[in-house]
């Protein structure tokens, strides 16, 4: 018998906040071929009720969204002490310094220009969950 059945180690949860269904479809699709699981929301309210439900290990938030734009979003998931080491990555299709100091001000780790390639958004996931894994307490 094998005993390895029913261990496999849970998937990295991602999640992606973007009001654009192609951003999210793509980021998707290159996620999950990287091995993780994804979930997506299509602006900030949508995506508070699925951080609370899912728990995702990181965000990618984009900034342009109607209702409450990425800034927002992104500190009020930083205000909750329960997802203040939460990666948050901001995606732009600007690739201004405003913006990207502007996302650091609310609390977000990096800044990803769209349109993004596969290796870009991977990479981004591995710096950050790796950094993320050096700092957290054992």
């Amino acid at each position: 018998m094998d005993s390895d059945i029913g261990a496999i180690a849970p998937r990295t949860r991602v999640l992606v906040i973007d009001d654009s269904n192609t951003i999210r479809r793509s980021a998707e699709i290159f996620l999950k071929q990287g091995g993780y699981d994804v979930y997506l929301a299509e602006d900030g309210f949508d995506a508070l009720s699925k951080v609370n439900d899912h728990a995702p290990a990181l965000i990618f938030c984009d900034i342009l969204m109607p209702r409450l734009d990425g800034y927002q979003t992104c500190a009020i998931i930083k205000r909750n002490s329960r997802y203040a080491d939460l990666p948050v990555i901001m995606l732009s299709s600007k690739d201004g310094l405003f913006d990207k100091a502007r996302g650091r001000m609310v609390g977000s780790q990096d800044y990803l220009t769209k349109p993004f390639t596969k290796d870009q958004l991977l990479e981004a996931v591995r710096l950050h969950l790796k950094e993320d894994a050096a700092v957290a307490p054992n």
